[in-house]
């Protein structure tokens, strides 16, 4: 069959539903300034699907320095790839500022984190070496791994067990090879919440001697305590080989870095395929990433609102006998018993009759017959989100355990 044909007949697991779902259910247009409260068709809503968790992304003083540099600089400055024509003092700097927070002797940005880590994972090994991560990596680092030529093996989530048992068959293959192997983890995992065991994979590190790679994504700036990440709150920052994070979650932007000694971070700058062949990061995020770095490090308090809230949303939802799994982290999940089906009647409820917008997620991402909700709490939100939010999903509950959910059809979207 011929692609376009293809394409015609099976338009994917979500395409599939798109004239049913697209613009509420996927795809939501979402108005208004990025905060605690956002406007959804027509209404405004308590807002818990957004990563910005300090408060950065429309903080006065972020967006004074963003407007500044748009118009000091423009949106183009500097043409071309940083290798050719697009590196500044600039880019410079805010790779030294970088490595110096997370504790590491260098570091290199990446326009966007999701092919920053992918092509920097591509990059580093060979078909000699073999590639180890944890089953439950995002999408990112999945990807990042299928582009590898060589073995890779997956170990059960957060299993030092399982972990082991791969490292050991992972090591054997590199020896016979000449190679070496790639050990990935994430700092947290943003679906469910939980660290990586980072202090553990370290333990396994000095057995068997692999590179340590960390996405930190949902850890940098919001754990440890200058903010540095699950690597410092567990205490093994200088055992992580390759430390990665993006500016899109604690900094609320766009774009990332890699950190580690000198000599991977000028191997990565002299060989990543996606920036040497890529535009230069534009001046209006390097400087406008710097401001934010520079109130991530001199602002204790933005941590502390966020924490603060944290820990209130958490222990309320726990008062009231939610299950929120393993989190340990500002990522909120709470699972609930449902079918598929009755996930859109939970989102229209929340939404609509509530004024609660998060996200969802069904299976064959979490078991069957489990609901998740998941909450991104930030600074900017308030006791009276958290305690509304609690009492929409106790009545949320009551509907699924008494069956309320199935008697409904499906709610097709309402657009405003």
């Amino acid at each position: 069959m011929r692609i376009i044909d293809r394409i015609k007949e099976d338009k994917g697991p979500l395409g599939n539903y798109a004239e049913q779902t697209e613009g509420y259910y996927i795809f939501p247009k979402l108005e208004g300034e990025l905060s605690n409260k956002m406007t959804f068709n027509g209404q405004e809503v308590v807002m818990w699907s957004i990563n910005n968790y300090l408060g950065l992304a429309n903080h006065p003083e972020v967006r004074e320095v963003d407007a500044q540099v748009a118009k000091d600089w423009g949106l183009g400055y500097p043409m071309g790839s940083r290798m050719m024509s697009g590196n500044t003092d600039q880019h410079d700097q805010f790779e030294k500022e970088l490595a110096e927070f997370v504790m590491k002797e260098a570091a290199v940005l990446v326009n966007f984190g999701y092919q920053g880590i992918m092509s920097a994972i591509e990059c580093v090994v060979n078909r000699r070496d073999v590639i180890v991560y944890d089953k439950n990596c995002h999408a990112c680092i999945v990807d990042g791994v299928r582009m590898h030529a060589g073995k890779r093996f997956s170990f059960l989530h957060n299993d030092i067990e399982s972990a082991e048992k791969q490292l050991i068959a992972a090591k054997k293959i590199a020896d016979e090879q000449g190679g070496d192997v790639l050990l990935i983890s994430e700092g947290v995992f943003g679906m469910q919440g939980d660290q990586g065991k980072l202090k553990e994979l370290v333990e396994l590190k000095k057995k068997y001697g692999f590179c340590f790679m960390v996405d930190d994504a949902h850890g940098f700036g919001t754990l440890g305590k200058t903010g540095a990440g699950a690597g410092e709150e567990q205490g093994v920052q200088d055992d992580i080989d390759i430390y990665f994070s993006t500016f899109a979650k604690s900094m609320g932007s766009i774009g990332a870095f890699l950190a580690g000694n000198k000599d991977t971070m000028q191997f990565l700058k002299y060989n990543m395929r996606s920036q040497i062949f890529a535009k230069s990061m534009p001046m209006t995020q390097v400087l406008g990433n710097r401001k934010r770095l520079q109130m991530l490090k001199t602002m204790p308090e933005l941590k502390e609102n966020l924490w603060k809230n944290v820990t209130m949303l958490q222990s309320r939802l726990r008062e009231e006998g939610f299950n929120l799994g393993r989190t340990n982290s500002c990522v909120t999940p709470v699972f609930l018993s449902g079918e598929v089906p009755e996930a859109t009647h939970v989102v229209y409820d929340l939404r609509e009759n509530y004024q609660i917008f998060c996200s969802i997620v069904v299976y064959p991402v979490i078991p069957k017959g489990m609901l998740l909700l998941r909450l991104i709490p930030t600074a900017t939100h308030t006791p009276e989100d958290i305690e509304r939010t609690v009492t929409a999903f106790i009545a949320i509950r009551e509907n699924l355990e008494s069956g309320e959910y199935k008697k409904r059809e499906l709610k097709k979207q309402v657009l405003a």
